[in-house]
């Protein structure tokens, strides 16, 4: 048998004790689990139903949530079950979020196209007609609970200069709404020079000007290259002056392959977790990776609870 793969950490992630005691100081919000009937999902939000964090809804084919429930041993006679199999499950969660009767949704085994044609559509009426949505991970090492707001890594594939602005105004937004007031923002390029034939480094340098009247309450540069954003010392090797450099609360990236790439190598390779969710509808999103453990979705479901408290 081949060694385990060098790259890969042997550390196990777990969801930051500072995100749980902020979202225990909140109501637990109304979880719609989508295609709850599988062993992954249900474990994630049995976890997060076990901290606190969640009142379950099961949304999904009925016998395949009790069977799924009775392979990890949860009893879940006391929560709603409501039987929505395959394509009907997501629609009836956005249902049940019109009628007052969820505050969050959660993916479950379904897959993310899937489950975000039945949320993103105006039909669906979960966000303003003119309203950008952008995902926002909240991602923590094991050795410290300050977390680094990554955006957008899972929704928007190949953002303009408003959705990526729209992206960092949701950052900085959940920023706020975690106690952050003043995050600092590194806006990713390959450089920090400006420079025609690498369009998103004018792009970059486009948003950060923007920035400074859109959103007064942040710091905010750009283009700044990966070493310069996780790092002083760098910073201080290129003669880069920077408030940002080795300080950065959020990351934003010029679009989603760098994005999931990088939250994927510090999943991967650091142990971090990665709560994520998506901003810009009525309620909180809950949208991890399928291949995301129990820890990223309890931060996930933490999230949705500070979240849901602050009014989405």
């Amino acid at each position: 048998m081949r060694e385990h793969f060098p790259f890969l950490s042997q550390v196990a992630p777990h969801c930051p004790q500072a995100l749980l005691t902020q979202a225990r100081g909140r109501p637990a919000p109304r979880v719609a689990l989508v295609n709850a009937g599988s062993v992954t999902a249900l474990t994630g939000l049995r976890d997060a139903v076990d901290a606190g964090l969640a009142q379950p809804i099961l949304i999904g084919d009925s016998a395949r949530i009790r069977d799924a429930a009775q392979r990890i041993g949860w009893d879940i006679s006391a929560f709603r079950l409501v039987h929505a199999p395959r394509h009907e499950a997501a629609p009836e969660a956005v249902r049940l979020v019109h009628a007052g009767e969820a505050d969050a949704i959660m993916k479950g085994q379904v897959h993310t196209s899937t489950f975000l044609k039945a949320l993103l559509p105006a039909a669906a009426g979960l966000r303003e007609p003119k309203m950008i949505c952008a995902h926002v991970f909240h991602i923590t090492t094991p050795a410290s609970d300050r977390p680094l707001l990554l955006t957008d890594a899972a929704l928007n594939v190949t953002p303009n200069v408003a959705t990526r602005q729209a992206s960092l105004a949701h950052a900085v937004r959940l920023a706020g709404i975690l106690d952050i007031p003043h995050p600092r923002a590194g806006i990713l390029a390959p450089s920090e020079d400006p420079t025609p034939s690498v369009p998103n480094t004018m792009e970059a340098a486009t948003i950060a000007a923007w920035a400074k009247s859109a959103l007064p309450q942040a710091i905010v540069e750009g283009p700044m290259a990966l070493d310069l954003i996780f790092s002083a010392e760098a910073a201080m090797t290129k003669n880069y002056r920077s408030d940002v450099a080795g300080d950065a609360d959020i990351v934003l990236v010029p679009e989603i392959t760098t994005g999931n790439a990088l939250f994927k190598l510090m999943v991967l390779g650091m142990g971090c977790c990665a709560g994520g969710l998506l901003m810009g509808l009525k309620v909180p999103v809950l949208l991890t990776s399928r291949s995301q453990g129990s820890a990223a979705r309890i931060a996930s479901a933490a999230l949705g609870a500070i979240v849901a408290g602050a009014g989405a």
